[in-house]
């Protein structure tokens, strides 16, 4: 887990080394910037990843932040600090996925927990989205013919029953279903069920997955 980088966000230089060299001691990989806007330009290394981040920021604020990375599709957890335990801005960082808020001073081992629990969330996201993107590449090579065929196939119907459905004969569901099987590289129907669970995609007129 700790090949992860974690960045710290925090405009009080003081707080910001030490928040540094406390998690560089515990193994993370860290970078440390004074505001939003530093971390930002900077532009840094993607992938899962933890902000250790001050919600009183000057310019834009923690808050800010974390709407306009969730906007970008980051892949970043969030470890909020504050001065000030101020709930409602509590309340919003925690719905918008915020994985902690911490009030400061925070203890040692607390912090260090949270930043564990925060990069376990960001790589079980990355590789969800990992998995989405495959599964919408092999999707991606269906025929619409295929996709409706594989639409009824993970509904539970038989050939004969799609064949009906579709006014065809089971001999081309056959091959309907032979062809899709190897575009996606699946060996059963629950790899299709798997494979149509991640994304969303349309199937039958209906959608499928999330």
């Amino acid at each position: 887990m700790n090949h992860a980088n974690v960045f710290v966000i925090e405009d009080d230089e003081g707080l910001r080394y030490a928040l540094q060299r406390q998690l560089a001691a515990a193994g993370f990989a860290v970078e440390s910037f004074a505001s939003a806007e530093e971390f930002l330009a900077a532009d840094p290394a993607s992938g899962p990843g933890c902000l250790v981040l001050d919600l009183a920021l000057p310019g834009m604020n923690g808050l800010e932040l974390q709407r306009r990375l969730a906007d970008q599709g980051r892949p970043l957890s969030v470890v909020f600090l504050t001065g000030v335990g101020v709930v409602p801005q509590a309340v919003e960082a925690v719905k918008s996925g915020a994985v902690d808020f911490l009030l400061k001073p925070y203890e040692d081992e607390a912090l260090l927990q949270s930043v564990r629990r925060a990069l376990s969330q960001a790589e079980r996201g990355e590789r969800s989205r990992v998995n989405k993107e495959l599964c919408r590449r092999r999707l991606a090579r269906l025929s619409p013919r295929e996709l409706e065929v594989l639409g009824l196939v993970v509904s539970g119907s038989t050939n004969k029953e799609i064949a009906r459905k579709l006014g065809i004969s089971p001999k081309t569901v056959e091959a309907h279903r032979a062809h899709l099987m190897r575009k996606t590289e699946a060996d059963s129907v629950v790899d299709l069920l798997r494979l149509v669970d991640g994304p969303r995609v349309e199937l039958t007129g209906a959608t499928v997955g999330d």
